[in-house]
């Protein structure tokens, strides 16, 4: 009896503690620039790697700024949670994309360019979800780069489209003509 009494008086602490993070998100390093201005770098068709450079820092430092600005110190869906009721500004999926499509396409980079993609959006069970993707320029968006700052709750992921293991992307502007709201698909320079 002292067993169940004892883990039915633990079981919430660790469940808030597994879902709980611990502050702020760090900044992406040094190193994680480099590695990703090497992936840039390495999808080809004439990527220029200064522009490279500057989209990989720009990638970690916007995640970071927005990650401030968001307020975010729990996990994603805790941090949905938040948003949907009033507690916290920003921060849905599809708020980091855009914020950081924005961004990238303000840095008015020649040989890069910038898209969006959805997933799980025709799963009745999984909830969608959106990010960004930087991709050479005139080539297709699926051959480009996912970037994801939601994730991991403001900590950047980065994965080649046709790698990432977690979702199955769909081009933005598709999934929004698919689903009727060709309005929305038709907004921004690169969707």
């Amino acid at each position: 009896m002292m067993k169940r009494r004892s883990f039915l008086l633990t079981a919430p602490m660790l469940l808030t503690a597994c879902a709980l993070r611990r502050g702020l998100p760090l900044p992406g390093s040094f190193s994680d620039v480099d590695a990703l201005t090497r992936a840039l770098v390495a999808m080809g068709n004439g990527v220029d790697v200064s522009e490279a450079r500057r989209a990989a820092t720009l990638a970690y430092g916007e995640t970071h700024r927005l990650a401030l600005a968001y307020e975010i110190v729990d996990r994603p869906l805790i941090h949905n949670a938040k948003v949907n009721a009033g507690y916290k500004p920003r921060g849905l999926c599809w708020h980091w994309a855009e914020d950081l499509q924005n961004s990238l396409n303000a840095a008015g980079f020649a040989t890069l360019s910038i898209h969006r993609a959805i997933a799980n959006a025709d799963d009745p069970i999984r909830i969608d979800h959106s990010t960004a993707i930087i991709a050479p320029a005139g080539a297709p968006w699926h051959v480009g780069m996912v970037i994801d700052p939601w994730r991991y709750g403001g900590e950047l992921f980065w994965a080649p489209v046709t790698e990432d293991r977690h979702y199955d992307w769909d081009e933005r502007k598709a999934v929004l003509r698919r689903h009727g709201r060709v309005r929305y698909a038709n907004q921004g320079a690169q969707v």
